[in-house]
């Protein structure tokens, strides 16, 4: 059962989703500080010298953060934006494989669809061209 999960582990696959976790939390990190450090205060200062991630409402004794909340709903779009970007681009860097070459013709007398390599229509009969 160890052997099994060491392999498991050792698969490239396994190995680059962990490395993938560690970058996306690192990635997260520098954009909640991009978001709470920078854009949220410049935003605050355009809407009046507020700080969004402090505003609260009260509600008998329940205090109700929902700058915070707008605050992480801001980084979510921030995080989909950036990985949207970074999606779009490996897709354009993809290459198409290129067409494959044709494997038949049409008859230029009976229009029936023949082999490429065809000299004679096996449908018509009409020598080819």
């Amino acid at each position: 059962m160890l052997k099994e999960f060491r392999e498991f582990i050792a698969r490239g696959n396994v190995l680059d989703l962990a490395i993938a976790v560690i970058i996306g939390g690192a990635f997260g990190k520098i954009v909640t500080s991009l978001v709470g450090d920078i854009l949220t205060p410049l935003i605050g200062l355009l809407m009046g010298g507020i700080n969004l991630s402090e505003e609260t409402s009260t509600i008998g004794e329940a205090v109700i953060k929902w700058g915070a909340f707008v605050q992480s709903i801001f980084d979510f779009l921030v995080i989909a934006f950036v990985i949207f970007l970074i999606v779009r681009t490996a897709n354009k860097m993809k290459k198409a494989p290129p067409p494959a070459d044709p494997t038949t013709k049409e008859c230029n007398f009976c229009y029936s669809t023949i082999s490429i390599k065809a000299t004679r229509c096996p449908n018509c009969t009409s020598q080819l061209g």
